[in-house]
């Protein structure tokens, strides 16, 4: 099963890169379109790390549609194992193809020689992400969303898979990717992944975007909204992003904050209007009373 390895796509350049990702409006800057312009060209997966909603997922994603390429994504969770992960046999299957091999049997059929390697073979076989990635003829992006959520061991697996970008199965062979998939490692920093693991990997620290850079997403996402108001929003949300909050808001909740002020016919907002709005931001009542404090003492500026 082992076949030979294509090369992956090849971007002209950083430059190339960033234009691509806006023109899915995905806005980058020179860091990030440097990080998966090497990640295409050198065959290595792009660890990314930062705090939750600043875009870490939405770049493999943005990376997908600007190459035309499919997405393929394994999220992670506790308790992963190599069978949801990578592959696993189907009993249910396999088992059914004993029972009638067994009635054939007492009819006078073949034994059991004749069966044994027809239940591993690929009709019985289900692939899981991983193995759909390395097994994919085109080339796709494999996005491994929050990496830091999977114990040591399953951490190990990923790790065997991206060295080498094949994977051994014992009953049909080694499975070697006939084109090297464009890998997006996710986490959100709940544990110290190994050096192991790092070591593979190009790394890419997204944290929440610049003031200017942020009222550019909220153009670009939420074309109705005026360049005032959106200048007042990644404000408002600056200043809340200052306070010491339980979950501070992403930028795709800044979208959805500003998508909801357009939509209340808003061109600008004080401070009465955002407390009223605060919910679309936050998810934790201790940190909406927090916020309205502050709105409450310093306005909405």
């Amino acid at each position: 099963m082992s076949v030979a390895m294509n090369p992956p796509w090849r971007f002209d350049s950083v430059a190339a890169v960033r234009d691509g990702l806006q023109g899915v409006d995905y806005l980058s800057d020179e860091g990030i379109a440097g990080v998966v312009y090497l990640a295409d060209r050198l065959g290595k997966p792009v660890l990314v790390e930062g705090p939750a909603g600043t875009g870490k997922t939405e770049l493999a994603k943005s990376t997908a549609r600007m190459t035309g390429a499919r997405l393929i994504r394994l999220q992670c969770y506790e308790g992963l194992d190599e069978a949801k992960a990578l592959y696993e046999w189907n009993y249910k299957k396999q088992l059914l193809r004993i029972q009638a091999q067994r009635v054939g049997e007492e009819a006078g059929a073949g034994g059991w020689s004749e069966i044994e390697d027809d239940i591993f073979s690929e009709d019985f076989l289900l692939t899981r992400p991983l193995l759909e990635a390395i097994r994919s003829p085109e080339p796709v992006v494999l996005l491994i969303d929050e990496v830091d959520r999977v114990e040591v061991e399953t951490e190990a697996l990923l790790l065997e898979v991206l060295s080498d970008y094949q994977v051994s199965i014992p009953e049909l062979g080694t499975v070697e990717a006939a084109s090297i998939p464009l890998v997006f490692l996710t986490s959100n920093n709940t544990r110290e992944l190994s050096e192991a693991l790092k070591r593979r990997c190009l790394y890419l620290h997204l944290d929440y975007p610049t003031l200017e850079r942020e009222k550019q997403i909220v153009l670009t996402r939420v074309p109705d909204v005026s360049d005032h108001l959106a200048d007042q929003i990644v404000r408002i949300v600056r200043s809340i992003r200052s306070l010491e909050l339980k979950k501070h808001p992403s930028v795709s909740e800044t979208i959805d904050w500003a998508r909801t002020l357009v939509l209340l016919g808003l061109d600008n907002i004080d401070a009465d209007q955002a407390k009223q709005t605060l919910h679309i931001l936050l998810k934790y009542q201790s940190d909406i009373a927090k916020a309205a404090k502050e709105l409450s003492v310093n306005g909405a500026r």
